[in-house]
């Protein structure tokens, strides 16, 4: 993983197994199509039932207890399943948050993405071909993502807030192109590339959810909760989190508690650890706050960094670097702002 910043200055990579030998700290771009067809196909393998081209419209209750749910099968017919125990894990659509009003968005978040797929993109040689990389735009209102692909695709993609990214654009193709001329660094890598796919919109993405597990139900994956898509950690989450809650379930069927408390004994400590995440996210977004500056004047945090990046979250200290980070923030946003009142003074006296 590598980052550029707002003047095109390219950080170091942080190459994950050279901080971490062990085959866990190792990361894979791959296709959400063909990625998804593997967890299913493995599914199946192991004993699950699956159904493929049938969509649940509806939870059922009896009362306050989920008791199964409702499916629209291909050939147009619905069908109800009666279940001990639903997992909501329907990402984005979030069936069960929507229908409980669950959702709450995180107002600091209000983000749009625009993405779409590019062949021959120039990439950098050696092994690092292959890394994510994040590119801030010129005014740091929007950043790219370049994640290499299979077949020499490659997927970009920009995000800024909504209203930046909507207000007075033409179309997403407009909004992207118009992006794209504020990042020098995305347009060499993009010169001699072709677009292959349509462009494609998301829009106000990151929630969390008020209330994690019911009698009878849970959530797991972007249906518990989204933060953001700049760290790439939500395949990461839905895969953690999904473990975590048949920890639960299957210890809630060996003692007959099906309860919200049993079904989500593991969300406080979950949390615990996605927080970390969270805020790196916001020190991203602070734009008066330079991570290569502070790694210079604190170098004994690279790890620390590079752990939350590859995911190592759930441990007493993976938030110490937050210790100096925040402060460092802080006093960032503080100086920035003396220096605006400043730039103000002198134009008034002026």
């Amino acid at each position: 993983m590598q980052f550029v910043s707002h003047s095109g200055k390219e950080s170091s990579p942080f190459f994950f197994e050279k901080h971490d030998p062990r085959e866990c700290s190792q990361t894979w771009q791959v296709e959400r199509g063909a990625f998804d067809q593997m967890l299913f196909d493995n599914a199946a393998e192991k004993g699950a039932h699956c159904r493929d081209k049938t969509r649940v419209t509806n939870v059922l209750f009896d009362g306050e207890q989920a008791s199964g749910v409702e499916l629209a099968l291909e050939d147009g017919c619905s069908k109800q399943v009666n279940a001990r125990v639903v997992v909501d894990a329907t990402g984005l659509s979030a069936l069960l948050a929507n229908r409980l009003n669950l959702k709450q968005e995180y107002e600091h978040l209000k983000k749009i993405a625009i993405w779409t797929y590019f062949e021959n993109a120039e990439r950098d040689p050696g092994p690092h071909g292959g890394a994510t990389i994040i590119l801030h735009t010129r005014r740091k209102d929007s950043w790219f993502w370049f994640i290499p692909l299979r077949d020499n695709i490659t997927s970009v993609g920009v995000v800024g807030n909504r209203d930046y990214m909507l207000e007075g654009r033409e179309s997403p193709e407009t909004t992207f192109a118009e992006e794209l001329e504020l990042c020098e660094a995305m347009q060499r890598r993009l010169a001699n590339a072709s677009e292959v796919e349509k462009y494609r919109v998301a829009r106000e993405f990151s929630y969390g959810t008020t209330k994690q597990s019911g009698d009878g139900w849970v959530l797991v994956g972007d249906a518990f909760g989204f933060i953001d898509p700049i760290y790439s950690s939500g395949v990461y989450f839905a895969l953690k989190s999904g473990e975590l809650a048949a920890d639960a379930i299957v210890e809630g069927f060996a003692k007959d508690d099906l309860s919200a408390g049993q079904l989500g004994k593991w969300v406080a400590d979950y949390a615990s650890g996605t927080q970390w995440i969270h805020k790196l996210v916001n020190a991203y977004y602070t734009n008066e706050f330079s991570f290569g500056k502070f790694l210079k004047q604190h170098p004994h945090h690279i790890g620390h960094l590079t752990d939350l990046l590859i995911g190592r979250i759930f441990h007493e200290s993976a938030g110490d670097i937050f210790d100096e980070m925040e402060p460092a923030m802080a006093e960032a946003e503080k100086m920035a702002s003396s220096d605006a009142a400043a730039t103000m003074d002198e134009r008034d006296n002026t």
